[in-house]
């Protein structure tokens, strides 16, 4: 069994390489829900759908998110109507949203209602969310504190971060099946999504940690950083705003008690003695996946690490 912690674009094209080496039903997906948000009355969870997406094989690959071919009616109803529209919903995807906020109003657990959402679209890996606690990340600037996916989409990530707030943190209880599936797998994988409010979110969410430290998994991260640059997103003014270096070395500091092996870009390779010191494995590779060839040869170096 494969567990893999993720967050959304980055951890879901290195999974869509995995499920081409592994069956399905070996990966069990801890997904990141502090960017949870609630739109138009629509509770929306866009790391776990980008996932569900992904592996579904209906991602929009373009954008990396959504649903491919999807159209925008009821949201261009929505902007004339007078509604803020900031953040794109395609008609496809809102009836994901309609399905999961309609359970959740029920009394279905997030995690109920994550898991007959992934069988709907024929997944055969369990979707987890985190925690089916209330979490939200927000972000303080300058200009006022946010939740993250006002931050990111509605301003850019334009601004820059003093500080990450995790609310619910302090009461959030690991979701059913998190822990038996680190207890329960041989290979853990951190994907590379945002060290902060992706893989940090989850780390945050009380026993998750503890469970990695424990676990006899072996435990292999790779670096969402790549030429002392994110991929992708705003990981940089991020790790700055959490005292970390912005660096391949800084992301493993990070992680440090957590993990075996981390796997570097070559562009990052000046780094590799200095997470070597810190008592961990370091593999350099070609992490940025343009193809699908990309995805699987990264993921069969975690398989063999």
């Amino acid at each position: 069994m494969i567990t893999a912690l993720a967050g959304g674009v980055g951890a879901a094209k290195f999974l869509a390489g995995l499920v081409k080496l592994v069956p399905e039903e070996e990966l069990s997906v801890i997904v990141n829900t502090g960017d949870n948000i609630t739109l138009h009355g629509l509770y929306i969870s866009p790391d776990t759908d980008i996932v569900t997406y992904t592996l579904a094989g209906v991602v929009d690959e373009v954008t990396g998110w959504g649903i491919r071919g999807d159209t925008y009616h009821c949201l261009e109803a929505l902007n004339k109507l007078g509604e803020k529209t900031w953040f794109k919903l395609g008609d496809k995807d809102i009836a994901t949203h309609v399905l999961r906020t309609a359970l959740l109003n029920k009394g279905v657990t997030l995690s109920e209602a994550t898991a007959k959402i992934a069988r709907s679209f024929g997944l055969g890996s369990a979707i987890l969310p985190m925690t089916d606690d209330r979490f939200e990340t927000w972000i303080r600037t300058k200009e006022g504190t946010f939740h993250f996916e006002e931050y990111l989409v509605q301003r850019n990530a334009q601004d820059s971060v003093l500080g990450i707030d995790f609310i619910g943190a302090g009461n959030a209880k690991p979701a059913p099946g998190t822990i038996d599936s680190i207890n329960g797998s041989e290979l853990v994988v951190l994907c590379p999504s945002n060290p902060i409010v992706s893989i940090g979110t989850i780390l945050t969410v009380n026993g998750i940690r503890e469970a990695l430290e424990k676990t006899q998994a072996r435990k292999v991260a790779i670096s969402p950083i790549v030429a002392g640059k994110p991929i992708k997103g705003p990981a940089d003014k991020l790790l700055k705003a959490a005292g970390c270096e912005v660096s391949a070395f800084g992301v493993a500091e990070l992680f440090k008690g957590i993990l075996d092996a981390f796997i570097i870009d070559a562009a990052d390779s000046q780094d590799r003695n200095r997470i070597e010191e810190l008592g961990v494995e370091v593999i350099v590779t070609n992490t940025i996946m343009q193809s699908m060839e990309d995805k699987v040869a990264l993921a069969k170096t975690v398989l063999e690490v």
